[in-house]
């Protein structure tokens, strides 16, 4: 059911007390007005600047009550034949006084045997303990594709206003907008027309610009701009592989042959080793939004803020969809503990849940470094698709490692020495390549502006020392997990190459 449909069967099943939780007021207001109207409830506003008005179906003089008490005993004397509808607005800034709890509370209780009903509009969900039980919370939902087209349509038809857009462009501009407030989006589309005098395909990268703007006010989300693809990361065959096979996984095509929307993926490893490269791939590669959930950002300060910064975040991710979530070193952010009165772990099990049971096509990306710090709850299937594990790369990945980041500073990867460079760095993770390639570049820009060489990488590679020497029994402790079958490797030859190891330690075992 939509919003209007759930409202309905609420106000005819009498529930008296309803808190939509929306910052669209005047959205939401013109919702139930219309509501009002179709099933002929009478329906008045009040809030403490203009007390009692008409909203729908006024039938005589509006009652008379500034302050919230007052209003609440008008609404409880008022005679009511026609299921009358009152919306109390900021109604929740009075929630702390023990008194209007009080009467809000038995007013409530008393209106079950009239036809009478409180719609309370709220930005948050919280609600004091008191009332929890005598109030039905729903949520305002962010406006679909259909709601931005009318207010688009709305300014088109604006006398003066130059319009370039097909039919595609319009879905596309549309598209762009998701996410965002009704007010946001009329916004957007009147700076764009205002700029260059005519909206066109062209506006929807500042649409775009300014969705990223709007969506870094949420705190917790962050919104990348991709242009990685899959030749920008070194080596992973198995998980390009598996990527490609689901590039078209969000398209009506697959969708009408019955194909389920994917997840996500769990990438699990030793730092560097380019999970964070591979979560931007992915949304380079499916032409997806991407976004990046800030979890540390989730904590407030307040009781249940954190629960509903996690909540809104969330709800902003399935509006925006189909996109790609990407939380960061999952281990960190998700490390839950009893020393903050059980915060963590609410809000990791508002993310596990949500993970589970979500329906839009948002597919998460999680990364962690640290699977002892892992909860054995997130990484059951269900939740994820598959569990990649990003090992040490091999010879052949670092050869692609090598001349991906050759390539990306301009430089050929024909000449140098690849071959040796590949052997000299057997241990090296992705980001300890691509630092000593930088090394090296220094060595030739203070040689005179020199171009740097084979030799000054090779040098640059001898002096560091890399994660694999100084973290040997952390990284030992990661590669025994992918040994014991706990996950996928992300590398065809890395596969090929434990296995192998694996024949020869049984070889040797039966020689003995």
């Amino acid at each position: 059911m939509d919003f209007e449909q759930q409202l309905d069967v609420y106000l005819r099943s009498r529930f008296t007390l309803i808190t939509l939780i929306t910052i669209e007021e005047e959205r939401v207001l013109e919702q139930v007005r219309s509501l009002c109207e179709k099933t002929q409830r009478p329906c008045l506003t009040w809030d403490m600047a203009d007390e009692f008005t008409w909203l729908a179906n006024g039938i005589g003089s509006t009652p008379k009550g500034r302050d919230p008490i007052t209003a609440l005993e008008q609404i409880e004397n008022f005679e009511d034949k026609k299921n009358t509808v009152f919306i109390l607005k900021d109604f929740h800034e009075a929630w702390n006084n023990p008194q209007v709890k009080r009467k809000l509370r038995s007013i409530s209780q008393k209106l079950k045997y009239t036809k009478k009903c409180i719609l309370i509009t709220a930005p948050t969900d919280q609600i004091p303990d008191e009332l929890r039980n005598e109030t039905v919370l729903l949520d305002y939902p962010l406006p679909s594709i259909q709601d931005l087209e009318k207010e688009l349509d709305k300014l088109i038809q604006i006398p003066g206003i130059k319009v370039q857009l097909t039919p595609l462009g319009k879905e596309k501009i549309l598209k762009a907008a998701l996410g965002l407030t009704a007010l946001q989006a009329q916004r957007v589309f009147s700076r764009a027309i205002v700029q260059d005098g005519v909206l066109d395909e062209q506006d929807i990268d500042l649409v775009m610009e300014e969705k990223k703007q709007i969506i870094r006010e949420n705190e917790a989300l962050e919104f990348f701009a991709v242009s990685e693809t899959p030749e920008d990361v070194g080596g992973l065959g198995v998980l390009k592989e598996w990527l490609r096979l689901r590039e078209k996984a969000f398209t009506k095509e697959a969708l009408s042959y019955g194909l389920p929307v994917p997840k996500g993926i769990g990438l699990i490893g030793i730092p560097g080793t380019g999970k964070s490269l591979t979560a931007k791939m992915i949304g380079g590669l499916w032409r997806l939004p991407l976004l990046r959930l800030d979890v540390g950002s989730l904590f407030g300060s307040l009781v249940g803020e954190s629960e509903e910064r996690t909540r809104r975040a969330l709800r902003l991710a399935e509006t925006i969809a189909p996109c790609v979530v990407w939380i960061d070193e999952m281990e960190k952010a998700l490390a839950h503990g009893g020393l903050d009165s059980g915060t963590s772990t609410r809000v990791f099990g508002t993310i596990l849940t949500w993970m589970q049971e979500k329906s839009a096509p948002v597919f998460v990306v999680a990364t962690a470094n640290d699977i002892s710090s892992l909860p054995p709850e997130l990484l059951r299937r269900g939740r994820f698709d598959e569990i990649f594990f990003l090992d040490l790369p091999t010879k052949e990945e670092r050869l692609e490692i090598f001349a991906v980041h050759l390539r990306k500073r301009q430089r050929i990867p024909q000449d140098y020495d690849l071959e040796q460079l590949a052997a000299a760095s057997e241990g090296y993770v992705g980001a300890e390549i691509e630092q000593a390639i930088i090394d090296a570049m220094f060595l030739g820009f203070n040689d005179n502006l020199r171009e740097f060489t084979t030799d000054d990488i090779l040098h640059s590679i001898k002096r560091m020392v890399p994660l694999s020497v100084s973290q040997r029994e952390n990284i030992e402790a990661l590669r025994n997990w992918l040994r014991e079958g706990r996950a996928q490797s992300a590398s065809f030859n890395e596969a090929k190459e434990a296995a192998n190891r694996f024949v020869r330690i049984q070889l040797d075992l039966s020689k003995e």
